[in-house]
């Protein structure tokens, strides 16, 4: 009995730790890198946006982009944030996931590479939590810095108690998907404008931190059918938009261009995170003309800027 049992033990214990080694396979820097034109002189954290997390071993948020990247040379690592929680937390969280970062690496800053509502987390925490001396650089992707008129216009008809409740549930449903910190209701009505302008107003740019950001455009909803309704509602409300944040609200310093396909094809909020797998042409931006090589452009870009 004792065998069986002995038995059972070992190979539960071989079958963790071959878990364990996947899980290192997939996230783990690349080892042996085929080029080291990403190779840059800091680790590159990737700060996911909201709804979502980037702990998922088998389908990651960001797609094929982290191994496209590793696999060029960069060491590459994650915020590890919730998916509905306030900027504020969110930048705590991230704020813990740099200090690690920093310690595993022996490195004095990082890279932020940051989509969505992750962009206003990392703008948190490096003007208000302290890190500005640990941050190299900030690269946004369609983070919504001048918040939503959209949001507003919801805010305004729904009635606060109802969205509260609906947080409410939304919450139980993140807390077991794995936030430590789930509020669904902080995290919608903070991306309106009012709560924006403070928001910019109270985190200003840090000296010493290099700041870029980036746009996407969906110009036919129905070129994302999951987000074609918000597409069409955000561009008669406000303009121009990836099917969930503007063009005019992603941009910040540095602005640098918008994310959009070659002919009619658009460039939606999904795309932008290679949530399809899959490839297709866009006009250059920074001379890639696709998504995965247009995240490697900037990383080449920010290590010839010695970052």
């Amino acid at each position: 009995m004792k065998k069986n049992n002995t038995r059972r033990t070992a190979k539960r214990l071989l079958a963790m730790a071959a878990a364990v080694l996947l899980a290192a396979t997939i996230f783990a820097p690349a080892a042996n890198a085929a080029t080291t034109e990403c190779a840059t002189k800091y680790p590159i954290v990737l700060v996911h946006g909201a709804g979502f997390r980037d702990i998922n071993v088998v389908i990651n948020y960001w797609g094929r982009i982290p191994h496209y990247l590793t696999d060029r040379g960069a060491r590459i690592y994650y915020g590890g944030t919730d998916g509905w929680c306030s900027i504020e937390q969110g930048a705590a969280d991230l704020k813990a996931a740099v200090e690690r970062t920093l310690a595993a690496t022996k490195a004095d800053k990082v890279n932020i590479i940051a989509h969505s509502k992750g962009g206003l987390e990392a703008r948190y925490m490096i003007s208000s939590l302290g890190m500005a001396d640990k941050v190299a650089s900030l690269t946004m992707v369609s983070t919504p810095n001048g918040g939503s008129k959209s949001m507003d216009l919801i805010t305004q008809l729904v009635p606060a108690f109802l969205l509260r409740g609906v947080g409410v549930a939304a919450n139980v449903i993140r807390f077991v998907w794995g936030d430590r910190h789930p509020d669904f209701y902080a995290g919608i009505t903070s991306l309106n404008t009012g709560y924006m302008a403070a928001f910019n107003q109270k985190n200003p740019d840090k000296d010493g931190v290099y700041y870029q950001s980036f746009a996407g455009e969906l110009p036919m909803p129905a070129n994302d059918i999951i987000l074609a309704l918000t597409s069409a509602v955000i561009r008669d409300v406000e303009g121009a938009n990836d099917g969930m944040v503007t063009v005019e609200s992603a941009k910040w310093t540095n602005f640098r261009g918008v994310l959009r396909g070659t002919g009619s094809r658009g460039v939606s909020h999904l795309d932008e995170v290679d949530f399809r797998r899959s490839d297709f042409a866009i006009e250059p931006v920074l001379g890639a003309t696709t998504i995965r090589a247009f995240y490697a452009a900037v990383v080449v870009d920010l290590k010839a800027k010695g970052y």
